[in-house]
């Protein structure tokens, strides 16, 4: 018989075997400025209410699979057209692989601009799909040329193009994407992540028939939910939903989810004030020599700095955790992502930064 090592070599996809995990660092007493995070809690009276609502939550029984009381809520508080449908899943991450399974087939591909978000790349290996990606330009807008040149060649049946775009934090211009859109043969997920921090959405964009766009509340206060959130034509959500997996979002998810879209006013507060924070640490990170920040649309901000592995490295040691993006593409290289945290996290980050940055 043989051994364990020689069967998982045997059976499982070499592709998958050459893959690494995602990697969540721990981050136990550590100030958590690495993952984009909304940083602020709710106020006590608002949790005494959360919770008394979750007194009624039928442990016992299944959740409504349609989640049928919480897309109504989304419809509302988003503005999403009557003609539009509402797919939910287990975060983003799942609906990223719903489509993917939606459209996997021997030779087709999956199409990004880079840097972007790694789960893109990753579900399109998971699904079996070839993933082609192509380098943003000098100030990480979209390579209109090499973009509809990808495209042409390619012929993706699934684009991803994040709006604003992680790590890099900024919008791509709109009549790029406007013309990736017209130019693209299958469907293009408009990936809104980070809404909440910019004046600009994409909605009016579902008028093409191959866009579909895509939310979550995770980046506004609701992470550990796990609610993601797909917004489009019937059309496809219909044939996307016979993939997803019965009872994905389960009772507790969908009775503080419709909590919260009830007390959605706190989280808008909470996101304006990110965006006041983002603009306080943006300043004095662009007057520190020697360190190239770019602005941002999100709730983080990149930037460069000499010897990025060592300063991340020392601010750890510090007792802030941020996220180095050195060698996770040529187009970082020594690029640090700060989350903007309360302003006292970010007093502390700041000071870490200096630190680390001194000889």
């Amino acid at each position: 018989m043989k051994d364990r090592q020689s069967l998982v070599k045997q059976w499982v996809r070499p592709e998958i075997q050459a893959l690494q995990a995602y990697h969540v660092p721990a981050a136990d007493g550590l100030v958590k400025l690495d993952a984009m995070e909304n940083p602020y809690s709710w106020p006590e009276a608002m949790v005494a209410d959360w919770q008394q609502r979750l007194q009624g939550a039928a442990l016992n029984r299944y959740p409504d699979a349609a989640a049928v009381s919480l897309k109504a809520r989304l419809r509302e508080v988003m503005g999403v057209a009557d003609e539009q449908d509402i797919l939910l899943g287990n975060g983003s991450d799942e609906i990223i692989q719903l489509l993917a399974m939606a459209v996997a087939e021997q030779g087709r591909s999956v199409l990004a601009p880079e840097p972007g978000f790694v789960m893109y790349r990753m579900i399109a290996t998971f699904t079996g799909m070839q993933y082609c990606g192509v380098p943003l330009d000098e100030d990480f807008d979209l390579d209109l040329p090499a973009m509809l040149a990808a495209i042409e060649r390619e012929q993706p049946a699934l684009v991803f193009l994040a709006l604003p775009n992680n790590p890099t934090g900024n919008l791509f211009s709109a009549d790029k994407v406007k013309a990736v859109i017209e130019a693209s043969p299958g469907l293009v997920v408009l990936d809104e992540a980070y809404t909440a921090f910019t004046d600009r959405d994409h909605l009016s964009y579902l008028h093409y028939p191959n866009v579909l766009v895509m939310r979550t509340l995770s980046k506004v206060g609701l992470a550990g939910l796990r609610l993601g959130i797909l917004i489009g034509g019937r059309e496809w959500l219909t044939e996307l939903d016979k993939l997803r997996l019965p009872y994905n979002i389960n009772v507790l998810t969908q009775l503080s989810a419709e909590f919260a879209l009830d007390h959605f006013s706190v989280l808008t507060d909470q996101t304006q004030t990110i965006r006041r924070e983002r603009a306080v640490l943006f300043e004095a990170l662009a007057a520190m020599p020697g360190v190239e920040v770019w602005p941002s649309e999100a709730n983080f901000i990149l930037l460069r700095c000499d010897e990025a592995r060592t300063i991340h490295a020392r601010m750890k040691a510090a007792g802030v955790l941020v996220k180095c993006l050195d060698g996770a593409h040529p187009m970082l290289e020594n690029c640090l992502r700060f989350t903007v945290g309360t302003p006292e996290e970010n007093q502390r980050m700041l000071g870490a930064f200096t630190e680390a940055l001194a000889p």
